[in-house]
């Protein structure tokens, strides 16, 4: 599964000087700010009706989830806004949506607002590229004018504010639930059809409980559990069982799974206790906390980048065509998101936020994890209008330039037929994932 938003919709703005896209006309001056208590109190009034209506039609974890992607969005454009400001360039606006203004204040030569359509939001930097018309004393402090390390950080700043967003989210996730051990979680206990009670059940195994060793020995890893169990059958072993701090042992017997059937699912021959288990977690160090959350991290943006590439090759354009037009193949992929190339518009994205919320926390911050990683990475594409577009343009530029001379300035128009090209391939996605979100929408990922 790989998370596709289009960036002009609720992901991130990518060009931060000219939301307009490349090729539009230079925006005309900004009208000067009304901050007034007319403009407050319409903007109170318009997010009460809105939260009104979400909470009438009992959309309320629908409405946070929004809230947090505004929120993530505009920790993108703050890491634009903070690094240009700090580089010395003139910042001249940042907002909140798009559209008709609905509240304004200046400060200094800055106006911070909000704007009517909450689908993202945008920075405007003097000078963002060279088809800009700049009044000449602000030409010394335009984006275009800055040394060439400085224009990295900043074209490359909203996409570090998600990875450090994905980082802080994957140390709360590690010190609040703790990370993975060797021991067994008891989740629940099955129900075999045709059989009283299970071995668990007469064992006296609770959901809830933790085994921590087999026989008198700490289990050497999770899966070895399951390797102990599944060649016992009738033969009793004894499981250290943890429960609030305290360790005792249950005798158990396992037993075959032949004929045996769990929920509709046969069993194999091996042997079964009747449980359903997950991999203890356990708490560590601050030191060991930061080192698991950047594996975990690093994990995610390797699983990824694979995505991204697997559904952007042309194997991936052809099984999105075939979802698409087979619903056989789109409910297929519905159904099994983790190993199936379907692209999820941010329709699909709130659908998943909503079940996260309702999986619990953990799962909600694990899914914000992945949905950072993925704005980060696709910001970073070497093509406009995505900041990676501007850092590529930065980087030829500075090739280009021979040393003794001005600074190289690219003509991007030149760029525009491979930019409008690329947008049409992106919107068959994003046009495909929309279509797909609504006629197969995906199958609850969440436990």
């Amino acid at each position: 599964m790989t998370l596709i938003a289009k960036e002009s919709s609720a992901a991130p703005a990518v060009v931060a000087d000219d939301p307009q896209g490349p090729g539009a006309a230079p925006p005309p001056p900004p009208s000067a700010p009304q901050s007034n208590s007319g403009q407050v109190l319409r903007l109170l009034f318009g997010l009460a009706a809105i939260t009104a209506i979400f909470l009438a039609a009992g959309l309320g974890d629908l409405l946070l989830f929004i809230v947090i992607l505004v929120v993530i969005v505009m920790l993108h454009e703050l890491g634009h806004f903070l690094t240009a400001k700090w580089s010395g360039m003139k910042v001249t606006e940042f907002f909140v949506g798009f559209g008709p203004r609905l509240w304004s204040v200046r400060r200094g030569e800055i106006e911070y607002g909000v704007k009517a359509i909450p689908a993202g939001g945008y920075v405007r930097i003097t000078g963002f590229t060279v088809m800009e018309d700049v009044a000449a004393e602000d030409e010394p402090r335009a984006y275009r004018q800055q040394p060439f390390w400085k224009r990295i950080i900043v074209g490359s700043a909203g996409s570090a504010m998600h990875f450090l967003i994905a980082f802080v989210l994957a140390l709360i996730v590690v010190f609040a639930f703790g990370v993975p051990s060797n021991n067994v979680a008891v989740t629940s206990l099955d129900h075999w059809k045709g059989v009283a009670q299970t071995p668990a059940q007469l064992a006296g195994l609770k959901a809830g409980e933790t085994i921590v060793s087999v026989n008198g020995k700490p289990l050497a890893s999770f899966d070895s559990f399951g390797d102990i169990i599944g060649r016992s059958v009738g033969k009793t072993v004894t499981l250290g069982v943890e429960e609030d701090g305290v360790v005792r042992q249950v005798p158990v017997t396992p037993q075959s799974g032949k004929g045996i059937e769990v929920d509709g699912q046969s069993l194999t021959a091996k042997g079964y206790i009747g449980v359903q288990i997950d991999q203890a977690l356990q708490s560590v160090s601050p030191w060991r906390a930061i080192s698991s959350a950047a594996d975990n991290l690093g994990q995610a943006t390797s699983a990824e980048v694979s995505g991204v590439v697997r559904t952007f090759s042309p194997s991936g354009f052809v099984s999105v065509v075939h979802q698409v037009a087979s619903s056989k193949d789109a409910t297929e992929a519905a159904d099994h998101p983790a190993t199936s190339v379907r692209p999820v518009s941010l329709v699909g994205i709130a659908n998943l936020g909503v079940q996260a919320q309702q999986a619990g926390l953990e799962s909600l911050l694990e899914l914000l994890i992945l949905i950072n990683v993925i704005f980060g990475l696709l910001n970073m594409l070497p093509i406009l209008p995505f900041d990676g577009g501007h850092v590529a343009v930065a980087v030829y530029e500075w090739i280009r330039t021979k040393k003794g001379q001005a600074y190289y300035q690219a003509d991007i128009t030149k760029m525009f037929p491979v930019v409008f090209v690329f947008l049409a391939f992106l919107a068959v996605f994003v046009v495909s994932a929309l279509f797909l979100d609504f006629t197969h929408p995906l199958k609850n990922v969440f436990p």
